[in-house]
C-alpha cells in the first residue's frame, strides 16, 4: 500500500510536469504568433502568463523535495525525482524565453520587418516540434527520442547561424533597419536557447532510464 501510494506520487508528478510544459510550450508559440503578426497585445498576454509557470514550478519543486525527505527513494525513483527538479527548471526557462521575445515583438511594434523573419519562424517550428518530442518523451521515458531531439537541435544551431548572417547582411544595406534587425536577432537567439533546453530535458530522460550522464549540447 506504502509503494503503492509512492508511485501514485510520482505519477502525479509527472502529470504536473507535462502540465507546465504545455503551458511554456503555449507562451512560446503564442509569442512567436505575436511576432509574425506583429501583435503587441498578445505578445503582453505572454508576459502576463509568465508568472503561472512559475508557480506550478514552485509547486511542482516543493512536492519532489518532500518526498524526497519522506520516501528516501533510491536507484530510479530517486532518479526521477532529481530529473523533475532539474526539468522544471529548463521548462520555466524556455517560458522565460518566451516573455524574452514577447518584449522584443513589443520593441519591434509596428516597424516593418525583413523578410529574415520568415527564417526564424521556420526554426521556431522546429523548437515547438523539440518541445513536443521531448514532452512526449519524458511521459514514456523514451530515450530513442530522447538522441532524436539531439539530432534536430544540431538543426536549429545551423539555422541560427544562418539568421543571423542573413540578419548581419540585412543590417549593413538598410543600416536605417538596425533597430528591428537587433530585436529580430536577440529572438533567433532565444530560439536556439529554448533548443537547448529542451535538448537538457532530452540528457534527463536518458540519465533516468540509463543512470548515464550524457552531454548532448556538443
Amino acid at each position: 500500500m506504502v509503494r503503492e501510494n509512492f508511485e501514485d506520487q510520482l505519477y502525479e508528478l509527472k502529470e504536473r510536469v507535462f502540465t507546465m510544459s504545455s503551458m511554456a510550450k503555449s507562451s512560446l508559440t503564442n509569442a512567436l504568433h505575436a511576432l509574425e503578426q506583429q501583435d503587441p497585445q498578445q505578445a503582453q498576454q505572454v508576459i502576463d502568463h509568465d508568472e503561472e509557470i512559475n508557480s506550478i514550478e514552485d509547486r511542482i519543486n516543493d512536492d519532489t523535495i518532500w518526498l524526497i525527505a519522506k520516501e528516501q527513494p533510491v536507484a530510479k525513483d530517486l532518479r526521477r525525482l532529481v530529473m523533475t527538479l532539474k526539468a522544471t527548471n529548463d521548462i520555466e526557462r524556455i517560458g522565460d524565453l518566451a516573455v524574452n521575445i514577447a518584449k522584443s515583438v513589443i520593441r519591434i511594434g509596428n516597424n516593418p520587418l525583413p523578410i529574415e523573419k520568415e527564417h526564424i519562424l521556420a526554426t521556431s517550428s522546429v523548437v515547438q516540434q523539440m518541445i513536443d518530442l521531448v514532452i512526449d518523451a519524458y511521459m514514456t521515458e523514451d530515450i530513442e527520442t530522447a538522441f532524436e531531439i539531439s539530432r534536430i537541435d544540431d538543426q536549429v544551431d545551423q539555422q541560427y547561424g544562418e539568421s543571423i548572417e542573413k540578419l548581419l547582411t540585412h543590417m549593413t544595406k538598410h543600416p536605417n533597419e538596425i533597430s528591428q534587425i537587433t530585436q529580430l536577432a536577440f529572438i533567433s537567439r532565444y530560439l536556439e536557447r529554448a533548443a537547448d533546453h529542451v535538448t537538457n530535458i532530452a540528457e534527463g530522460i536518458i540519465y533516468l532510464v540509463k543512470g548515464k550522464h550524457v552531454d548532448l549540447n556538443t
